[in-house]
């Protein structure tokens, strides 16, 4: 399949989708979460691939989170639809798959970006890596998942923290939160991977699994049609109007707190 925004590289049974969408910081359009969804699907469906690494393309940035501009003018229903839709078509797909997934995050990982990220089975950065969920900056919530995910992984506290401030943490505090697994100089990221690729390809496939869907299990409640449902809810306030169009306008916002 011809894709527009990603490229897929495989070999030794390990797929390396990248993201490449440079000019925009690989940020997440629906073209893109819908060529991902189908770059997933068919790499889950083939025998021969055990591995997928995931990484964007440049040094810049892994994902640095969704294109404003395709939705700051959507309503309360179509939010909804937004945050539904993104999380069946990526975010819990690629959460549920069958086959490993390890996040390379070469750069900025912010919004739906580190969402992308911790949807993913494991995570290694590189030393340039930043890290956060900047949506409330904008009168949004996380809507991809991330207000279940990164709880989950960083600790309620923290997760809060990263949320309510909106702020970047770095590769060395991400690794201290247990956000990362490993942190390497840019150069040794991929192939940092492929090292860990290829000790998951000496064990059974089928195994893993069933061990992905068994961890994944302990993790299920009703919290992301929670976050679909606050998340939609945003698109209804003044709050959210006012941050988007100050991001578009490339100013600081002045929420009015409606």
């Amino acid at each position: 399949m011809h894709y527009e925004n990603i490229y897929i590289e495989e070999e030794n049974q390990v797929a390396v989708i990248t993201i490449d969408r440079p000019k925009k910081l690989n940020a997440l359009n629906s073209a893109t979460i819908r060529e991902l969804h189908e770059a997933f699907k068919e790499l889950d469906e083939t025998p021969e691939i055990k591995v997928i690494i995931i990484t964007g393309s440049g040094e810049k940035a892994f994902v640095a989170g969704a294109d404003i501009s395709e939705f700051a003018h959507f309503n309360v229903e179509q939010g909804k639809t937004l945050a539904a839709e993104g999380q069946e078509l990526l975010f819990s797909f690629v959460a549920q798959l069958s086959t490993p997934v390890i996040a390379a995050i070469n750069g900025f990982a912010l919004g739906g970006g580190l969402e992308l990220a911790m949807a993913c089975h494991f995570r290694v950065a590189s030393e340039n890596a930043k890290m956060g969920l900047p949506e409330v900056s904008l009168g949004v919530i996380p809507g991809y998942g991330g207000t279940q995910r990164l709880p989950q992984l960083v600790g309620k506290g923290i997760a809060m923290e990263m949320i309510m401030t909106a702020g970047m943490i770095d590769a060395q505090k991400a690794l201290q939160n247990g956000l990362v697994n490993y942190v390497v100089p840019q150069e040794e990221l991929v192939p940092l991977c492929q090292k860990l690729a290829a000790k998951i390809l000496n064990n059974s496939s089928v195994a893993i699994s069933y061990a992905i869907k068994a961890v994944n299990a302990g993790y299920i409640n009703n919290g992301y049609a929670v976050e679909i449902d606050a998340f939609g809810s945003c698109f209804g306030t003044e709050d959210f109007k006012e941050g988007t169009q100050a991001f578009l306008e490339k100013r600081k916002a002045k929420f009015p707190g409606a």
